[in-house]
């Protein structure tokens, strides 16, 4: 199949998932372009879960109405050709790390995002190529003095840099992180934001959360989700406001940025 829009990540149109007969998302339109980078906001149980895992496939619309789901110009994708372009990082990969992979060391963990598998293992043949890059990615990621230490001995901070570079080993084009600081102190939460600014250089950045304080200067673009749908998108000095906000999380908000971060000064 021919790339036809080969600057697009994501291009859905009038998108419907339910289960059983219950909707889950609701007439989804999200059009995200290469070197772009987007913050999908909204409150829990607003649908943000649910539209990673739409963009990940592992959903699909499933009503009678027609809809545009592709993913960089395709509309079929293996799930490990996508990886390849689209390092996906969510809190279940995270846990799943800490309790399987818990004898893992930072390099293996790294490694073994060449195979998708939870570990690396004697039938898997690495040439001296795909060490090199492994290296590199833990450099970048300034864990390499970590290069030995396990998962089980690993700060919370120090395992997500792990499970970003097992996906930063194929240079993929994007990545979506979900809540990428939960679990992280304050000085971590800071450390981390500066590293995604840092990997925002690489590659798009989708962040989905539903912290203000994790939306970071380089971020362009806005999604606000609602009630099972994206209620508004755009760029973010238009989208990101007071009265928009007030309006997806139910509750009066004043948005405030100082010092290119935001915060909510009042409720």
């Amino acid at each position: 199949m021919n790339n036809k829009n080969p600057d697009s990540i994501i291009d859905f149109e009038n998108i419907y998932v339910s289960y059983d007969v219950k909707p889950i998302l609701e007439n989804i339109n999200l059009k995200i372009k290469e070197k772009q980078h987007w913050v999908i906001l909204g409150s829990n149980g607003s649908g943000k879960s649910t539209l990673i895992k739409l963009i990940s496939n592992d959903l699909y619309p499933n009503t009678k109405y027609p809809f545009k789901k592709e993913m960089f110009g395709k509309k079929r994708w293996g799930i490990l050709d996508l990886k390849k372009n689209l390092g996906i990082i969510t809190n279940d990969l995270h846990n799943y790390f800490e309790k399987q992979g818990s004898f893992l060391s930072t390099y293996e963990v790294v490694l073994s995002g060449y195979f998708s598998s939870i570990g690396v293992f004697k039938h898997q043949d690495f040439t001296k190529e795909q060490h090199k890059k492994a290296l590199e990615v833990l450099e970048f990621l300034e864990i390499l003095d970590i290069k030995d230490k396990r998962v089980g001995q690993m700060s919370t901070g120090q395992l997500r840099r792990c499970i970003i570079g097992r996906a930063l080993i194929h240079n993929p084009k994007a990545f979506i992180l979900d809540e990428p600081t939960v679990g992280l102190d304050i000085k971590a939460q800071n450390s981390f934001i500066k590293l995604i600014q840092k990997l925002s250089s690489k590659a798009s950045i989708i962040l989905v959360t539903h912290h203000i304080e994790e939306i970071f200067d380089e971020i362009s673009h806005v999604a606000l989700m609602y009630n099972k749908t994206i209620f508004k998108q755009g760029k973010k000095d238009e989208i990101l406001t007071s009265e928009n906000l007030s309006e997806i999380f139910e509750i009066d908000i004043k948005l405030e940025k100082e010092n290119q971060k935001y915060y909510i000064k009042s409720i």
